[in-house]
């Protein structure tokens, strides 16, 4: 089964050594994209659209391991606002 990119709710964490905060992502992207050229010839990427994408591995940073990748719940997905109360 290949890793899913984790939503607002998730989060990965290595199983092995605990690690929350890097990991290595092997991914196939195809997109559609908006070139805009200069009069020097010179471009710029104005627009991109994700056509489909596929994660192919996933390892921590930390101990070097992708078989112990999870997918947890984000303890801190919603971060209150004091300026909203």
């Amino acid at each position: 089964m290949s890793p899913v990119i984790p939503d607002a709710g998730h989060r990965w964490r290595c199983g092995g050594c605990g690690n929350l905060t890097r990991f290595d992502v092997t991914r196939t992207r195809r997109t559609t994209e908006y070139w805009h050229f200069d009069l020097g010839g010179d471009h710029r990427i104005e627009d991109t659209d994700v056509r489909d994408e596929t994660v192919e591995s996933v390892t921590c940073r930390w101990c070097g391991r992708s078989d112990a990748i999870e997918t947890v719940s984000r303890t801190d997905a919603v971060v209150d606002d004091p300026a909203a109360s």
